[in-house]
């Protein structure tokens, strides 16, 4: 199971930390991906780690401004995002990977329900 937390209202300019918690699994096994979805368009890939060997990556778009993280002692991957834009404002979705990173939704199996972000101006 995993269950997302830390979204809200900010400012432009602002900084939320997105929390996902995974439940009901060895977590060091696997990837944990960020994704997000803004109304009317496709969801994408914002940043991924794979908890195996704490590799990361990040869309262009979240790069230098976005910061991936995981504390395997309490099973939840963190996501640091400072600098905020009207433009990532929408649901954010944590999801496992079974096998490593992909920035294909379809490749990451397990999703979480998701958190919203609202950036304002």
């Amino acid at each position: 199971q995993l269950v997302e937390s830390g979204g809200g209202r900010v400012q432009t300019g602002g900084s939320l930390t997105l929390s996902c918690a995974a439940s009901g699994l060895t977590f060091d096994r696997y990837a944990i991906g960020w994704f997000r979805q803004a109304p009317t368009k496709d969801r994408e890939s914002v940043s991924c780690i794979d908890v195996s060997d704490g590799s990361t990556t990040y869309g262009d778009s979240m790069k230098g401004r976005f910061t991936i993280s995981s504390d395997n002692a309490k099973n939840t991957v963190y996501l640091q995002m400072n600098n905020l834009k009207p433009e990532d404002s929408a649901a954010y979705f944590c999801a496992l990977g079974t096998d490593g990173c992909d920035d294909d939704p379809y490749g990451m199996p397990y999703w979480g329900k998701g958190t919203l972000v609202a950036v304002f101006s």
